[in-house]
């Protein structure tokens, strides 16, 4: 059972910055991992992801204000959010993503931490 678990979430003022971690508990070496959001009547949307030789994607709302890292040694995932919106405003996932054996996507999610930013 593949577990993984976010922290960090809380209410900041909007331009503050949060910092949100995420622990797995498979060994991520070579799995993609990333962070998605879903804010309240919205689709869940892919914010960020990071490769496992280190190669970024953003989405365009948060490119340049947020950073994503990852710990393999620890098993770990970050998310550096700086110059915070309100419409940063969601519930933030932690994801995992793998091929399985026969070529087919395996995502994982975690329960989530909410991020809210007061105007």
């Amino acid at each position: 059972q593949v577990q993984l678990v976010e922290s960090g979430g809380g209410l900041v003022q909007a331009g503050g910055s949060l910092r949100l971690s995420c622990a797995a508990s498979l060994n991520i070496f070579n799995i993609k991992m990333g962070w998605y959001r879903q804010a309240p009547g919205k689709q869940r949307v892919l914010v960020a992801r990071i490769t496992s030789d280190g190669s970024t994607n953003y989405a365009d709302s948060v490119k340049g204000r947020f950073t994503i890292s990852r710990d393999n040694a620890k098993n770990a995932v970050y998310l550096q959010m700086n110059s915070l919106k309100p419409e940063d405003t969601a519930v933030y996932y932690c994801n995992a993503y793998r091929l399985n054996d026969y070529g087919g996507a395996v995502n994982y999610f975690g329960k989530g931490t909410l991020v809210t930013v007061s105007s």
